[in-house]
């Protein structure tokens, strides 16, 4: 394994256990070079073989890291571990396979996504439609805001607010 630091390939494992509900296994891993240590995570290849048909009609293969990246924009700088926006991906995921068989589209997958993201954290999932849905204006914004205010009684307890304090 290359480390991320020095970039050499010359490291040990130092650590293994099983993660995720035995889904994938842990590797602590000490670069040899530079002394630093890493984590790497090894899952079974589940070949997802969908095509995802994107809103232009192009089709293209199913990317699980595009999901992961468009969920880090949204929660950054918000209180949800990387771990947890995995759990959601892996929700999404497993839907998926659930679900279709050789096609969905990229409306279906961001759907489904903006849906467990909203259940995790508000502004995340606030941030994620505005991009997802491509909203127009402030008005959109606005009312998708709104939106998550009235339905907030259904949410998780313990769950931040949209707006702290806000009053209706």
């Amino acid at each position: 394994m290359r480390c991320p630091f020095c970039k050499e390939d010359d490291d040990r494992v130092i650590d293994s256990r099983s993660s995720e509900g035995g889904l994938c296994i842990r590797r602590r891993r000490k670069c040899e070079r530079c002394g630093r240590r890493f984590t790497t995570y090894e899952r079974i290849e589940e070949a997802i073989k969908l095509a995802v048909i994107k809103r232009d009609g192009s089709r293209v293969p199913y990317d699980r890291n595009k999901m992961l990246e468009g969920i880090r924009h949204a929660a950054y700088k918000r209180p949800v571990s990387a771990e947890r926006l995995e759990q959601v991906v892996d929700e999404v995921e497993e839907w998926l396979v659930s679900n279709f068989e050789k096609e969905v589209s990229s409306q279906t997958i961001g759907e489904r996504l903006a849906t467990v993201l909203r259940r995790v954290d508000q502004v995340a999932y606030v941030r994620f439609a505005s991009v997802y849905r491509q909203f127009e204006d402030v008005g959109d914004f606005i009312e998708e805001a709104r939106d998550v205010l009235e339905r907030s009684a259904d949410d998780i307890p313990g769950q931040q607010t949209l707006f702290e304090g806000a009053t209706e």
